[in-house]
């Protein structure tokens, strides 16, 4: 990618956005941007990134799954309160949802921090 390039915007998500949902490297834009559902891989299989030495922020990954842990904790406790469900049909919708919603944040987060990184590395580089 040239100087300052994010994967570019297709059928109205934001580039980092699609990075994310799809783990586009910075460099190539192959998806080879997680291992895991939300791990970093160490390297690009395609351009030999090391996104290892790029990602950072594991520390706020922290501080972002517990905040979310506190707003999910807070809605499903005002869905028992204000309508009363039973349990399992709370838990057959929360537990998806809670893992649904924290990956994908994780996810949505560690790009945009990797994709800062590496764009501040271009910089440095020039």
């Amino acid at each position: 990618m040239n100087k300052g390039a994010s994967p570019e915007p297709s059928k109205g998500q934001s580039g980092i956005v699609r990075a994310a949902l799809l783990g586009l490297c910075p460099r190539c834009s192959a998806k080879t941007l997680f291992e895991g559902p939300a791990r970093v891989a160490l390297t690009c299989a395609h351009c030999e990134l090391d996104l290892g030495a790029l990602e950072r922020g594991g520390r706020l990954a922290g501080v972002l799954t517990a905040f979310l842990a506190i707003v999910l904790m807070l809605a499903a406790f005002g869905i028992e309160a204000a309508f009363r469900p039973p349990i399992l049909l709370q838990a057959a919708f929360w537990a998806p949802f809670t893992m649904v919603t924290v990956i994908g944040a994780l996810r949505l987060f560690k790009t945009a921090l990797l994709y800062a990184a590496y764009e501040q590395s271009e910089v440095e580089a020039e």
